[in-house]
């Protein structure tokens, strides 16, 4: 299989630079990284993917079996490091991705060296001593309306999920990668992600870790990132000041900044 078609795998920035991945999260694609990307791409050789289901990888390699765990994602990402022999990562992961970097370091500890963990959330559904800003109820919900009316979910849940109700033009761009991810693979996504707990696989990052949080965001809420930062010994939480879900979109340049700053004291 050719693994670049597969994740439609794009490389940017320097050549001979030190490498970064960036990966998306749940109905989202490479695209989202756009705006982080030329400050980024003046120091490092930026490497981008689509998961198999999202964006423009191939649809022809999707295995539902495979993708109904972080696991198959995480296998995603390997085999890409693998194809590129890409070593001394730095790997960010926005979102459900964070987790899905978690795995790869842990299988690969030679290949990645450092993870950025963009508004990431090991388990988002509450827990006795946990908060992690749904209950059971909340989750059966949202999933039973995506499924039903996938196309109606995008359009209510992608605005709420961008946050910045001033500037409606940031929602309505994630209501559209949303709508163009294929509703029956974005429904086994979804259930990947919303029904997942990481929290056991955090303690295994021997890493450094920067975890990147917004200061209000109904995805991931602030007691989530602190809860990151306790179990990921020595891990750095930095809060942004942004707003939402998704901070490379919405504040990009302090995102670069961070990411630039933490890769340079690592």
């Amino acid at each position: 299989m050719d693994i670049r078609r597969r994740n439609n795998v794009n490389v940017t920035g320097r050549a001979d630079g030190p490498v970064v991945v960036l990966a998306h999260g749940f109905g989202c694609d490479q695209n989202m990284w756009r705006l982080v990307i030329p400050a980024l791409a003046e120091s490092y050789r930026v490497v981008l993917l689509d998961y198999v289901g999202s964006g423009k990888a191939d649809p022809s390699a999707w295995d539902e079996r495979r993708y109904s765990s972080l696991e198959g994602y995480a296998q995603d990402v390997l085999e890409v490091c693998e194809e590129l022999d890409l070593r001394d990562v730095t790997f960010v992961g926005h979102s459900v991705s964070a987790m899905v970097g978690v795995l790869v370091a842990a299988k690969a500890p030679e290949r990645i060296s450092r993870l950025v963990m963009v508004a990431p959330s090991p388990r988002y559904i509450d827990d006795e001593g946990y908060r992690g800003g749904f209950s059971a109820e909340d989750i059966d919900e949202l999933l039973e309306s995506l499924e039903s009316n996938y196309l109606g979910w995008s359009a209510a849940m992608a605005p709420v999920i961008m946050g910045n109700e001033d500037r409606p033009q940031l929602g309505q761009e994630l209501t559209t990668s949303f709508c163009t991810t294929n509703p029956d693979m974005a429904r086994v996504f979804a259930r990947t992600t919303f029904l997942s707990d990481s929290r056991k696989d955090l303690k295994t990052v021997t890493v450094p870790t920067l975890i990147l949080e917004c200061r209000r965001d109904v995805i991931a809420p602030r007691e989530v990132g602190a809860y990151v930062r306790d179990t990921i010994p020595g891990s750095r939480l930095v809060t942004l000041e942004a707003t939402g879900h998704c901070p490379q979109l919405s504040a990009p340049q302090a995102t670069a900044g961070a990411i630039n700053d933490f890769i340079g004291a690592a």
